[in-house]
């Protein structure tokens, strides 16, 4: 299955939603969007695409129903989804939906793409459990490219990070590896450096911060203010 997601929010009218596919989208406040699947996915060799554009002084809170539940097929474990945000001067973005679950032995791939006004506001959560109850595995493997739109044409690279999660990824072992993590993209954000025990708080040359937990239970993770 190809799912396609848009939501386009203006400071003149409330957010545009088009949709396609095993996920929509239900205006549940004058600027916040709810996105509710409408059918199973994504299973594996399924593709999920979200595009969010805030334009010029708008604001956006984009959440979720339930978490997002990620299997294999018959066919393959693997599937992927693609999110991209744009916002412009003077927007503000949230965007916390709840987690997806890696279920079985389902490989899913993630890559986000963010490009925001230096005169903008962007908070962006993501998080991930590998595996139900009992579950150990699947495997999650996400890149996040983000930039800063200074005016004029002038980009400013703000963040390339990449995690894996589960069996099979870079430095997993079967004893102490995560199987969770939350991580938070923040603009702007002054806050200087801070860790935890299992969390950390970074800030970024470009402004704002980049703020990760890990720990085997998404429900269980101690995350930073």
């Amino acid at each position: 299955m190809r799912t396609e997601l848009v939501i386009v929010a203006s400071a003149e009218r409330s957010p545009r939603i088009i949709s396609s596919g095993g996920l929509s989208g239900r205006l549940t406040g004058p600027d916040t969007v709810h996105m509710i699947g409408t059918a199973a996915t994504p299973l594996g060799g399924d593709e999920m695409r979200i595009r969010v554009e805030v334009g010029k002084g708008a604001s956006l809170a984009v959440h979720s129903v339930a978490a997002t539940l990620a299997l294999p097929s018959a066919a393959t474990t693997e599937s992927h989804s693609w999110w991209s945000f744009h916002v412009e001067d003077g927007g503000r973005l949230l965007f916390d939906p709840e987690p997806m679950i890696v279920a079985a032995d389902a490989r899913h791939h993630s890559r986000t793409d963010v490009r925001f006004s230096d005169s903008g506001a962007i908070h962006i959560r993501e998080r991930i459990q590998i595996g139900r109850a009992g579950e150990r595995a699947g495997s999650w493997y996400g890149t996040v490219f983000s930039d800063v739109d200074c005016g004029e044409g002038r980009v400013r690279p703000h963040l390339r990070h990449r995690v894996e999660l589960g069996v099979g990824t870079s430095g997993h072992d079967v004893i102490s590896a995560p199987m969770a993590m939350s991580s938070t993209i923040r603009f702007p954000d002054d806050r200087t450096a801070e860790a935890g025990r299992s969390w950390v708080r970074m800030p970024l040359a470009a402004g704002g911060s980049l703020s990760t937990a890990t720990g085997s239970r998404i429900d269980t993770l101690a995350l930073p203010t």
